[in-house]
C-alpha cells in the first residue's frame, strides 16, 4: 500500500513524499481450503518428481495467492515461514559434523558389527533392528542406517533364510525407533517447535521406542518366512563383500563420539529430574555439544588429519535435509496464516476425539502428507502447535506425541526413504509396499505408549 504525502514549505514550495506502508501479514488470515489446496500441490509435484524443496515453496505460494494474500503479502509469509526454521537449519548443519565422522570414519559400521556379533545368528532379528537403532540414535540418519546394516543383514538373512520383507522390516523399524531418541533433525525440529530441549525430547521418547523395537522384532520373526528369500537374489550376495571394510576403528574408540554427545546432552535433564543445582544450570546447546563430541571421538580414533573431509562429508549430507527443512518452513507459513488448524480442531471436537490427542494425529497427517518425519514434525509444531498447547498439553509431551505419531506412514512412496530402502534390498515398488503396513503398526506403538504416558496419564 503506498499514498502521496504532500509537504508545503514556507516559501511556499510543495515536495511530494511517497510513503510505503506494508500491511501487517500477522492479521491475515487465508481460508482453509487454500492452505489445503497449496498441500495438495506440493504433494502432486513431489509425485511428479519435482525437487521436494521447490515443490514445497510452489505449494506455499499457490496456497497464498488462490486464498487472496497478493503478490506483496505472499512473499512475507514465505520469507516468515522459512525464517521460524533457521533455528533448525543451524542445528542441523551442527549435527552434520557428527553424522559426517560416524559414517565417514567407519565407527558406524564398527558398532554394527559388534551388536549383530554379540548377538549371534539365535537372535539375528534382533541384532539387526537393535544396530540399526542404535546407529540411528547417536546422530546417523535412518535413511544411512538402513544402508550401513543392510550388507550385514544380507548375509544373515543369506545364511539363516530369512525374507527380505522380513530383513527391512527389521531394519526400517529399528530406525524408526531410535530416530525418535536421536539428535537427528525431527528432534531438533519438534523441540524447536515446542521450544524445549533436545535432550528432554530424546529421554522422554525412550520409553516408546523401546515398544517400537519390542514390536518390530515381533512382526519380523513373524513374517520371516514370508516372501523372497535373499539367498534367491544373487545381486544382493555381491553387495555385502562392499561392505567389508578393513581398517575399522575398534568399538571403544568408535563409542566415544556417540557416549560423549548423549552424556552432554543428558546433563541438563538429569539435573532437573535430580533437582541438582550445578547440573540444572548446564545449558549448552545441542550447536555446540553435537560438533564437540564429533570431533573428541575423531581425535579418539586417531583421524584427526581428517575432519576436514569428514566435515565437507558431513555438510554435503545435511544440504538436502537443509534445503526441505526451508521448504516446509514456507508452507508451515502458509497453515499457520489459514484457519486449517481451527477446522481441523473444529472436526476433531465433532468427532468426540479429545482435542490434546491433536499433537499425535497432525503429526501422522502432516508426516503422511511430506512422506518425511521432520518436515511433518515441522508442518505440524508450525500450524498446530498453539491450539495443541491451549488444550493443556505440555511442551514435552507435545513434542514427544507429535514426532512419534511422524513414524506411522512417513515412509509413502512420494518420499526418498521408500525408495532408498528399496534398492538397498532390490525391492520391487510392490514388494517395497508390503512394507508399509508393517511399519504403519511400528510407528502406531509407538504413538500409542507416548500418548499413553504423557497425554493420558
Amino acid at each position: 500500500m503506498a499514498w502521496v504525502t504532500t509537504i508545503i514549505e514556507p516559501r511556499g514550495i510543495k515536495t511530494c513524499r511517497v510513503e510505503f506502508v506494508e500491511e501487517d501479514v500477522m492479521e491475515m488470515t487465508l481460508a482453509w481450503w487454500a492452505a489445503l489446496l497449496g498441500l495438495a500441490l506440493a504433494i502432486i509435484l513431489i509425485l511428479r518428481k519435482l525437487n521436494t524443496t521447490y515443490a514445497l515453496l510452489l505449494g506455499a505460494v499457490f496456497g497464498c495467492l488462490i486464498g487472496g494474500a497478493g503478490f506483496v503479502n505472499t512473499t512475507n509469509i514465505i520469507v516468515e515461514g522459512t525464517q521460524s526454521v533457521m533455528g533448525t537449519v543451524v542445528r542441523v548443519l551442527a549435527a552434520g559434523v557428527l553424522a559426517g565422522v560416524m559414517m565417514e570414519s567407519g565407527a558406524a559400521d564398527r558398532i554394527a558389527q559388534t551388536i549383530v556379533g554379540v548377538f549371534g545368528k539365535h537372535m539375528a532379528i534382533l541384532s539387526l533392528a537393535l544396530a540399526t537403532m542404535i546407529i540411528c540414535a547417536v546422530g546417523v540418519f535412518i535413511p544411512v542406517a538402513v544402508l550401513i546394516v543392510a550388507p550385514i543383514a544380507i548375509e544373515v538373512g543369506t545364511r539363516l533364510h530369512i525374507s527380505k520383507l522380513a530383513l527391512l522390516v527389521a531394519l526400517s523399524g529399528g530406525g524408526k525407533a531410535g530416530n525418535i531418541i536421536s539428535p537427528n533433525p525431527n528432534t531438533i525440529a519438534v523441540a524447536s517447535g515446542f521450544k524445549v530441549d533436545v535432550s528432554s525430547v530424546m529421554i522422554s521418547s525412550f520409553i516408546p521406542a523401546l515398544f517400537g523395537l519390542a514390536m518390530t522384532v515381533v512382526l519380523a520373526t513373524l513374517i520371516q518366512r514370508r516372501g523372497m528369500l535373499v539367498e534367491t537374489d544373487t545381486t544382493l550376495q555381491e553387495s555385502v563383500a562392499s561392505n567389508n571394510k578393513e581398517n575399522l576403528p575398534s568399538i571403544s574408540r568408535s563409542l566415544v563420539a556417540p557416549v560423549l554427545a548423549v552424556s552432554l546432552l543428558l546433563i541438563n535433564p538429569l539435573g532437573s529430574v535430580f533437582n541438582i543445582g550445578v547440573l540444572k544450570s548446564f545449558h549448552v546447546d545441542a550447536m555446540y555439544i553435537l560438533p564437540f563430541a564429533a570431533i573428541v571421538g575423531l581425535l579418539a580414533m586417531r583421524q584427526g588429519s581428517k575432519i576436514l573431509d569428514y566435515t565437507k562429508a558431513g555438510l554435503q549430507r545435511m544440504i538436502d535435509v537443509v534445503l526441505i527443512l526451508i521448504g516446509a518452513g514456507a508452507l508451515g507459513g502458509l497453515i499457520t496464516h489459514s484457519d486449517l488448524p481451527a477446522q481441523i480442531v473444529k472436526l476433531i471436537d465433532s468427532m468426540g476425539i479429545s482435542g490434546s490427542f491433536l499433537a499425535p494425529i497432525s503429526g501422522i497427517l502432516m508426516a503422511a502428507a511430506a512422506a518425511s518425519t521432520s518436515t511433518g514434525v515441522i508442518l505440524g509444531s508450525k500450524s498446530f502447535g498453539v491450539s495443541i498447547l491451549s488444550f493443556g498439553v505440555t511442551p514435552t509431551a507435545a513434542a514427544v506425541t507429535m514426532q512419534a505419531g511422524a513414524t506411522v506412514i512417513d515412509a509413502l512412496p512420494h518420499g526418498n526413504y521408500f525408495h532408498v530402502t528399496a534398492k538397498t534390498l532390490n525391492m520391487t515398488i510392490a514388494q517395497r509396499m508390503h512394507v508399509l503396513v508393517y511399519e504403519a503398526m511400528i510407528g502406531l506403538t509407538m504413538t500409542i505408549a507416548a500418548t499413553v504416558m504423557y497425554i493420558i496419564f
